[in-house]
């Protein structure tokens, strides 16, 4: 008898060997009774187009894309969502017969972990996102997209945080709210009355620092997120406690973004994301895995 085929998905990015994506995803093909196999694929820096050729034409039905790589998938493909026109990166391709289309789920898994898993709604509040880099530039749009009564960009490099915030503008009026681009030491005086909701999206985390921006800029009961997650986040996350701030790692991001993902190659939709975000947090506190 003839074993059931599996449709195959990876991970590209350089270097990919950390990424928890094959088991997030094996627990969503579980949970929905899909079946398919997820991989790791690593791409040499300077070949990510022949990598992402040959991945498709070895019949595989898809991929997640990460850095460094986001920015170059638009070019690659036939159709880019709304979010990926908006932000000029995308995180997800699926290979259809009628062309490559290509999404980005960052955003949309930061709004669900926010507002599903932390219970925070963000219609009305004031945000301040921190960095204007990729990362930035994917959660943008889909928090504007949540209602937010303003949402203010800062940035070591003033000019960029203006730019990513502009880009943005019509986006957060079409939404009922406001973008206001500035340098980090502006931060409080865009905020006005501080923040409700601070996601921090720059490489602070990777250095082990505490948010670049000054204290006091957090409102009483305010949730500060950042993208990073595992060790790379303590320090932002200590210092968020700090402030007395509810803190989150990316680990609920990642983990809502690939549901998205889950959802957009397979027509289904995970029905369990926090039995799968514990199960990861127990895995990654078990030690290293592969």
């Amino acid at each position: 008898m003839r074993a059931e085929p599996y449709d195959r998905y990876a991970v590209i990015g350089y270097p990919v060997a950390h990424s928890q994506s094959p088991f997030i995803h094996s627990e969503f093909a579980r949970q929905t009774g899909q079946l398919m196999q997820y991989e790791r694929v690593q791409s040499p820096v300077d070949g990510f187009a022949q990598t992402l050729q040959a991945w498709a034409d070895s019949g595989a039905r898809g991929c997640n894309v990460t850095v460094p790589f986001k920015f170059e998938v638009p070019a690659r493909v036939s159709h880019c969502s709304a979010r990926v026109r908006l932000a000029q990166a995308a995180n997800t391709v699926r290979f259809d017969e009628q062309g490559w289309q290509a999404e980005n789920t960052d955003g949309l898994g930061l709004v669900a972990d926010i507002q599903l898993n932390a219970g925070l709604a963000l219609k009305g509040c004031t945000v301040l996102l921190l960095g204007a880099g990729g990362a930035a530039a994917g959660v943008l749009g889909p928090v504007l997209a949540a209602h937010p009564a303003r949402v203010v960009v800062v940035n070591r490099t003033a000019a960029k945080a203006v730019a990513l915030a502009a880009s943005h503008a019509a986006w957060a009026r079409e939404h009922g709210s406001i973008v206001l681009g500035g340098a980090l030491h502006e931060a409080a005086a865009l905020c006005g009355q501080g923040c409700q909701v601070l996601i921090n999206g720059t490489s602070s985390s990777l250095a082990g620092e505490a948010a670049p921006v000054a204290t006091g800029i957090l409102r009483p009961n305010a949730l500060a997120v950042d993208l990073m997650y595992g060790p790379a986040s303590e320090g932002f996350t200590l210092w968020a406690q700090s402030q007395g701030a509810q803190a989150r790692d990316g680990l609920g991001m990642l983990v809502e973004q690939a549901a998205q993902a889950f959802e957009f190659w397979r027509g289904v939709r995970p029905p369990d994301t926090p039995a799968v975000l514990t199960a990861l947090r127990r895995r990654m506190a078990s030690g290293p895995h592969p």
